[in-house]
């Protein structure tokens, strides 16, 4: 088989070598608890602030001449949004006395909107914001759904599937005037795009470190400083004790030079993936018809692409890709498999067909050139071959 071409790094990269050394040296130096008070616990307990601290300012939280707003370290961007989700309406229960009010997108990640069906469940009232056939969630719309008992709105900063960016800003501009918190999942922007949390003016946002080739295991919860959060898990003090568990410095590390990386090569990257992106793209709805890309006429990521090939099953056409050496997906890891027509593509609008052909290529740091046009190649070939057997 040729050699493999990785285009599904929204589902997750590979780390940056220099994260590898990092994580490594760091574990190996500093392997004390940092929540103990000997010298080597400081030493570590040092070196996990500083690295939270950079984070901070790198996404926005932490900056000159404002309070400083938390950066709390989880396992991931699934326990970050859950944290985020449950720890806030807790908190709301616990001040209201009874459940209120949620207004989440219809084209959240499994993690957002299986965590807001489990409220459902528990007593709130869950209205669902409706996406456009572009898969933009308009703010205007968004805020009809805002009621007096409204405590959260969440709205994420790019869908996973489309890479279709979203107006979180304007959602949290109109949200503030009736005190209703906004929560943003920005797990597939956060080291693609400048991201700055103060000047979104949302009330948390989430990410995870291996989206933006870093380690996996560790994500954050960015929250502002005033905002009532309750947590999830008991028995510790880290944290604030709002996450408590022994934290991972060489994790922290790692999350944090890789953040600093991407940050570096913005000016070049972001031009750079959409110039790729879009010769990939016009070279395959040139070449196989009724092939459409989804999301077309709105703003993207640079870095991701979601065809629809019509016609075409998506596990079959996935399968086939692989065996030709291209590693792409139907859309999110974390409902890989499942037999259900995207929710996404569903609320965007799409017809079955459109949507059974669904795939999504995204690329990484060092997907060059010479690897998107043989990907096309690849695909292309793959398609005529599937095209033919199945009018055979």
């Amino acid at each position: 088989m040729d050699a493999p071409i990785y285009l599904d790094h929204n589902a997750t990269t590979a780390q940056f070598p220099e994260v590898a050394d990092a994580v490594r040296e760091t574990a190996l130096r500093y392997p004390a608890n940092p929540s103990s008070q000997h010298e080597p616990g400081r030493q570590a307990r040092r070196v996990l602030e500083d690295a939270r601290d950079q984070i901070g300012q790198l996404l926005g939280a932490r900056q000159e001449g404002m309070a400083a707003d938390q950066v709390l370290f989880t396992s991931g961007g699934t326990e970050a949004n859950n944290l985020a989700l449950l720890g806030l309406t807790n908190a709301s229960l616990i001040q209201n006395g009874a459940p209120g009010h949620l207004v989440v997108s219809s084209i959240e990640h499994p993690c957002v909107m299986d965590t807001a069906f489990f409220l459902q469940q528990q007593g709130w009232q869950i209205d669902l914001a409706a996406a456009d056939a572009n898969g933009v969630v308009q703010a205007d719309q968004f805020a009809k759904l805002l009621a007096p008992d409204t405590c959260l709105a969440s709205l994420m900063l790019a869908n996973n599937e489309t890479g279709v960016l979203q107006p979180v800003a304007q959602l949290a501009n109109l949200s503030a005037c009736r005190r209703v918190l906004v929560h943003t999942d920005a797990s597939q922007v956060v080291g693609k795009l400048p991201v700055n949390f103060a000047e979104l003016d949302v009330d948390a946002l989430c990410c995870a470190a291996h989206k933006f080739h870093g380690p996996i295991g560790i994500g954050a919860l960015l929250l502002r400083h005033d905002v009532p959060l309750k947590p999830l898990l008991l028995g510790g003090h880290q944290q604030a004790g709002l996450r408590p568990g022994t934290e991972s410095v060489a994790l922290a590390v790692g999350m944090q030079m890789a953040l600093k990386i991407c940050h570096r090569s913005f000016a070049k990257q972001i031009s750079r993936w959409e110039e790729l992106r879009d010769v990939f793209e016009k070279i395959l709805i040139s070449n196989v018809s009724d092939a459409k890309v989804i999301g077309a006429q709105a703003k993207r990521l640079p870095n991701t692409s979601n065809i629809s090939f019509r016609g075409f099953d998506r596990q079959a056409l996935v399968m086939a890709l692989d065996q030709a050496g291209v590693a792409c997906s139907t859309g999110s890891a974390c409902a890989s498999g499942s037999s259900e027509p995207s929710p996404v593509l569903v609320a965007m609008g799409f017809d079955e067909v459109a949507i059974n052909g669904s795939i999504r290529f995204s690329l990484g740091a060092t997907t060059g050139h010479t690897e998107m046009t043989e990907a096309a190649r690849r695909i292309l070939n793959v398609c005529k071959r599937l095209r033919h057997s199945s009018n055979g």
